[in-house]
């Protein structure tokens, strides 16, 4: 679905003001108009100091945030509009600390609104399935320097489309086995697609429901057999090491679901910020662990 082009003009003029945002989310929550939760009546009044409606019938208040990806936030939307402006229009990411000052919140406040941004981007990629001839391999990153974790694996795919990669899906696993690799196709591959990988023994699983062709891939010889998953491995450490110097396994999930959704839709770059934007917007309550 082909999205609007924006700049940070555009985006200024259209999402400027915290009537603007809030008019788009109950716009995209009530497309006919407000209905309520409770009982279903489709009449109610806006009670503006509170961004919520009370329902006409049974005077249930519903707050315009409860059960959306905003839920329970003390922010004005505006700045959650500003997130995903920012973390859509940079190429190479936007970390906690330098996103802080921009919106000025907290480390905290930013790392997590930036958290629930990049699940959105996940499931969002989660609904959309590789095809055709698609490269399986892995990778073991991690944390690097004092304090070193051990390295944690990463499921990768790629769809091979000759002389350019197309989309591509990445899954943080704790140890490579057949079980894992198994779960991993299945999420992200229909049945019966061209697959290549090296001889792993835990990726024979991927002949299961796959065409799969396996050979001895020597470290030098992987940008042969495996050309796109060798180059998104490589794309990847600069991610990561370039903007955000290295994460550690415990938020590695989160950041390869950035770098896919990101890299999936490179070629429409100038629609990125309202694409993301409608992730968001439709995506339910995200409960994160306190850690």
């Amino acid at each position: 679905m082909k999205a609007p082009k924006t700049n940070l003009l555009d985006w200024q003029k259209r999402y400027g003001t915290e009537e603007a945002c809030n008019q788009a989310l109950a716009q995209q929550r009530w497309p006919e108009g407000f209905r309520c939760p409770r009982c279903g009546h489709d009449h109610g009044y806006a009670i503006t100091t509170r961004h919520s409606y009370e329902c006409a019938l049974c005077h249930y208040q519903a707050s315009l945030t409860a059960g959306t990806l905003f839920h329970s936030t003390n922010l004005p939307l505006n700045k959650w509009f500003w997130a995903i402006y920012l973390i859509a229009s940079d190429k190479g990411g936007i970390s906690a600390m330098r996103f802080s000052k921009h919106i000025e919140v907290s480390w905290i406040t930013a790392s997590r609104m930036l958290c629930k941004i990049r699940i959105a981007m996940g499931h969002r990629d989660s609904l959309y399935r590789l095809h055709d001839l698609i490269e399986i391999g892995h990778h073991s990153g991690g944390k690097r320097g004092r304090g070193v974790e051990s390295k944690t694996p990463v499921l990768v795919a790629v769809e091979n489309r000759d002389k350019r990669a197309g989309f591509i899906a990445m899954r943080q696993v704790f140890v490579v086995t057949r079980e894992t690799v198994a779960q991993f196709v299945q999420r992200h591959l229909p049945p019966n697609q061209l697959v290549r990988s090296d001889a792993l023994a835990s990726l024979a699983a991927i002949g299961k429901t796959q065409h799969h062709a396996a050979r001895v891939t020597p470290a030098d010889k992987a940008g042969e057999w495996l050309p796109w998953v060798h180059i998104a491995i490589g794309n990847l450490k600069a991610f990561l090491l370039g903007t955000y110097h290295g994460v550690s396994s415990y938020y590695l999930q989160e950041y390869l679901n950035e770098f896919c959704y990101r890299f999936n839709r490179r070629e429409w770059e100038a629609e990125l910020p309202l694409r993301l934007l409608s992730a968001c917007l439709t995506h339910t309550q995200v409960k994160l662990k306190m850690v």
